[in-house]
């Protein structure tokens, strides 16, 4: 990887860790907010279901507009996040609570989207998988650094204390974005806000495989409803209503799988960059099934084994959008990667609600039928390895 191009991921990671701890501090602070501010668990919900409502809502105008205008995506993106961390310490009622998870959400969404166009149009040749993966790498840094702080403060200080402190590192992304817009071309004003399609970059354009393009957006919704099923669903209901875990005992499952995924998140990246996408994508899908098959049905011990694989899984995430950076133009990479990132977070609502209406009667069926799925996948992912588009290295 040339200098420049290591010196902008190692910026864009920085930014990108910094900015998410303070997603990682308010879970953990969440309940004490309820109490504080007297919010029904409607309120609650509805305050903590903002953030990811707000990220799917902005996905499609964030890429319109960092088609051209990706520089002013990622100035935007810290402040945005910053002026939502303000509402939410200010320690209103529930009208200042949503309106920070919102600004939140859209910052968020814009420096995600943001980091990914640049990456994937800079790294198209090897190495991006270890590109992807080493982004994603420093978000989940960001979110369990914002929880160990959170956790490692007094209890006697205010919950929105704890939150500043949680999300002071938000300051250093604010920082960081201007060696990131240092290494970036400068923006054209005469351009277009909105766009779904930029100037074709120097050289031959790669030609459109619909086919890949649909396995990837079927890779990233089944593994996005995947995740939302597992860890928002069945690791904690069955871990207290059948396994008879308290609170620790739950945690512990779920820092299980977040430990495993970022102790495997850099050599898969690695491995994929060696061994090619679409080999390591189908190992994936294939470790998910498995995993959600001892999570769903498996007794305890099965269960934990069954929250290494999912950590172990987790570490492909970015894999279905390498896969579909395969088969995209340069000039459509940002509009396909706003439109992916739409089904990515509708999985990751729909996995735990669907879950919810299913339980009562019809329990296992969502598993089961998700991991048939991913099976399928595999099998769809290794077929069309042989189709020049999806046979990058």
């Amino acid at each position: 990887m040339p200098m420049t191009s290591r010196r902008l991921l190692l910026l864009l990671c920085a930014t990108m860790g910094s900015t998410t701890f303070s997603l990682g501090a308010f879970p953990a602070l969440l309940p004490e907010i309820g109490t504080a501010v007297a919010l029904t668990d409607l309120q609650l919900g509805v305050v903590a279901g903002a953030f990811g409502l707000a990220r799917m809502a902005v996905d499609i105008p964030a890429g319109l507009l960092v088609t051209h205008h990706v520089r002013r995506a990622l100035i935007a993106a810290p402040a945005f996040m910053l002026v939502g961390v303000t509402f939410l310490a200010a320690g209103g009622g529930f009208a200042w609570l949503l309106v920070g998870r919102i600004f939140m959400g859209v910052g968020h969404t814009l420096g995600m989207l943001g980091g990914l166009t640049t990456i994937l149009r800079l790294r198209e040749a090897g190495g991006l998988a270890s590109a992807l993966n080493a982004f994603e790498f420093s978000a989940m840094l960001g979110i369990l650094g914002g929880v160990t702080l959170v956790g490692a403060l007094p209890r006697t200080l205010p919950w929105n204390v704890a939150f500043l402190v949680g999300a002071a590192p938000i300051l250093v992304g604010l920082a960081t974005v201007r060696g990131v817009l240092g290494a970036l071309p400068s923006t054209d004003s005469a351009r277009p806000w909105f766009a779904r399609t930029a100037a074709a970059d120097a050289g031959p354009e790669r030609r459109s495989d619909v086919a890949v393009v649909v396995i990837a957006f079927a890779a990233g919704t089944v593994v996005a409803l995947t995740y939302g099923t597992v860890e928002s669903f069945l690791i904690p209901l069955r871990g207290s209503r059948e396994f008879g875990l308290d609170r620790a005992g739950v945690a512990r499952l779920l820092m299980l799988t977040q430990a495993c995924d970022i102790l495997a998140l850099l050599p898969l990246g690695a491995l994929a960059d060696r061994r090619g996408t679409t080999r390591v994508l189908a190992a994936v899908l294939l470790t998910y099934a498995a995993a959600l098959a001892l999570l769903a049905f498996g007794t305890l011990p099965y269960a934990v084994a069954g929250c290494v694989l999912f950590g172990l899984a987790m570490a492909g995430w970015m894999l279905p959008l390498g896969l579909l950076r395969a088969a995209t133009p340069s000039s459509r990479v940002a509009w396909r990667t706003a439109l992916y990132r739409v089904f990515i977070d509708g999985g990751l609502f729909l996995g735990p609600f669907l879950s919810g209406v299913l339980a009562a009667h019809h329990g296992g069926l969502l598993p089961v039928t998700l991991a048939l799925l991913l099976a399928a996948l595999a099998a769809a992912v290794l077929f069309r390895r042989g189709a020049r588009a999806a046979r990058w290295r």
